[in-house]
């Protein structure tokens, strides 16, 4: 409970303008309402009041300050913040996430979460991390638990109360303050080091095992492994002993490796009905990334995604195709084809299918995380010729980052220029496709790139259909990733005329 009495009940207006409705939870020091908005008539914003000593008001304001440069869908964003000087409280106010927390999710199911959702579960909260340990400088969250994540009624999840977050300096030895919930805080939280990125991962291996045990262990002791539930995926435990070892340096070092090791093992997809043991047992695993990015408007990234998505179904099975930008209009033209649908009628559906392949038009990266975890063997973003952060960083993490640029003589330097752009990026995975482009032109950039994975594109008019040639290029792009297996033509362009 929060120590400090609240300045605020029901009815009374903070702000001039936030109406307050009902108390939504409390801590040790804060307290959060929901409030209405007087300005926007059935608007509605969490309220969070801070009441104490002026060293709580500085983690308040740094809180706030915090939120104000993020950005991301699993964030709560920050629309106001004041202070009432007299009564020594502060306020933050922040979108009303409907829903519940883990912890009440967990006690209201007993204890049992569905297992087909912990690593889709798992991929959000890895995402989310991953974007604040990115940052410059980076955000460490430092109290990861059930209380803190909110789960909507769609089961995405919200990471809320940034109170003892912190950013990270390389200079410390330690942290100052010692803040954390036990069970769940890297050992390094009680003094024994300053906290990074890997002492959130610690807590998201303490939140795993949290929800793989029923909610009886968040810390690894002798005999844990008999709790963990049966139906569960084994390689599951050692990924969870890796995240809570006890010396940061022993751990997962990143985010992003453990959403790598998460990705690529077979172990964590679900099973298909009709899919056999061999079929499931290919020479890849997981769930597959093809990132598309166009250097320049025009040059072809939809066209070539549509090519590879429909070479991958040919080879392969369960590939989605995502428009990865919310004011693309391919897709729902496209749509609206498939469909029989007038111009501009939008379906409900974000969904639909087109010879075995499933296009998700104007798609989030929350719902990415979603696909993640499913039974996709691919997935192919067209991220269009945006350079967002948003989608240049699923570009950048993609399994096979595949950049499409203009065959013509006079446009191939866009490429280069894009590849030295991004030079402080690794970029041995880069694939480049040029449209149209001859081949003396592709021997050029191999060489202005120090690259081989570099291939000219033929006329290709019909994206959905099967073409030799392109297929050729594309069994090279994918050199040992797939089996040479064949479907049957397909001819949606043709079945449209």
């Amino acid at each position: 409970m929060m120590k400090q009495p609240s300045q605020l009940e029901f009815g009374s207006i903070v702000g001039e303008r936030y109406r307050i409705v009902r108390t939504l939870g409390s801590g040790g020091m804060s307290r959060v309402f929901m409030a209405e908005d007087l300005k926007l008539p059935g608007k509605q914003w969490a309220v969070k009041e801070s009441v104490a000593g002026p060293q709580v008001m500085k983690l308040v304001r740094t809180e706030a300050e915090m939120l104000i440069s993020l950005s991301h869908p699993r964030l709560p964003r920050i629309v106001d913040f004041f202070e009432h000087p007299r009564s020594g409280a502060v306020y933050l106010v922040m979108d009303y996430i409907e829903g519940i927390t883990l912890e009440a999710y967990m006690k209201g199911y007993e204890g049992y979460i569905p297992q087909e959702q912990i690593v889709p579960f798992a991929l959000q909260v890895l995402d989310v991390l991953d974007y604040l340990h990115t940052r410059q400088p980076p955000v460490i969250y430092r109290d990861l638990k059930p209380t803190n994540i909110m789960l909507t009624p769609e089961m995405e999840f919200i990471l809320i109360d940034f109170g003892i977050a912190r950013s990270y300096k390389a200079e410390l030895d330690q942290d100052t303050v010692k803040l954390g919930t036990v069970g769940f805080a890297a050992p390094e939280q009680y003094g024994a080091g300053q906290t990074d990125a890997r002492s959130d991962l610690y807590s998201l291996g303490a939140l795993l095992l949290y929800l793989c045990t029923g909610g009886k262990y968040s810390e690894w002791t002798a005999g844990v492994e008999g709790y963990i539930r049966g139906e569960l995926p084994r390689q599951l435990i050692p990924v969870i002993r890796k995240l809570l070892r006890q010396h940061p340096e022993e751990r997962f070092q990143s985010a992003g490796e453990v959403i790598g090791e998460l990705r690529h093992s077979a172990d964590f997809q679900p099973a298909q009905q009709g899919i056999s043991v061999n079929d499931a047992s290919m020479d890849y695993a997981g769930t597959r990334v093809v990132a598309v990015l166009g250097v320049s408007a025009g040059s072809g990234a939809t066209h070539t995604a549509i090519a590879v998505s429909h070479y991958l179904a040919r080879r392969s099975r369960s590939v989605a195709l995502v428009e990865l930008h919310s004011t693309a209009k391919a897709f729902a033209r496209l749509q609206e084809i498939v469909e029989g649908t007038s111009v501009g009628q939008s379906s409900s559906s974000r969904r639909f299918e087109v010879d075995g392949v499933h296009y998700w038009r104007q798609t989030s990266r929350a719902d990415v995380i979603s696909l993640l975890g499913g039974s996709y063997r691919f997935i192919v973003l067209d991220l269009g010729s945006g350079q967002d952060n948003e989608r240049l960083e699923e570009f950048l993490r993609a399994d096979y980052p595949l950049v499409v640029g203009s065959g013509a003589e006079w446009r191939v330097q866009d490429i280069a220029g894009l590849a030295r752009s991004l030079q402080r990026h690794p970029q041995h995975k880069w694939n480049y496709c040029l449209p149209l482009a001859t081949s003396e032109a592709v021997r050029r950039l191999r060489k202005e790139l120090d690259h081989d994975k570099v291939f000219a594109l033929p006329f290709h008019s019909d994206p959905f259909e099967r073409d030799d040639e392109v297929d050729q290029v594309l069994d090279e792009l994918f050199r040992g990733v797939i089996p040479d297996t064949r479907k049957k033509r397909f001819g949606f362009l043709k079945r449209q005329r």
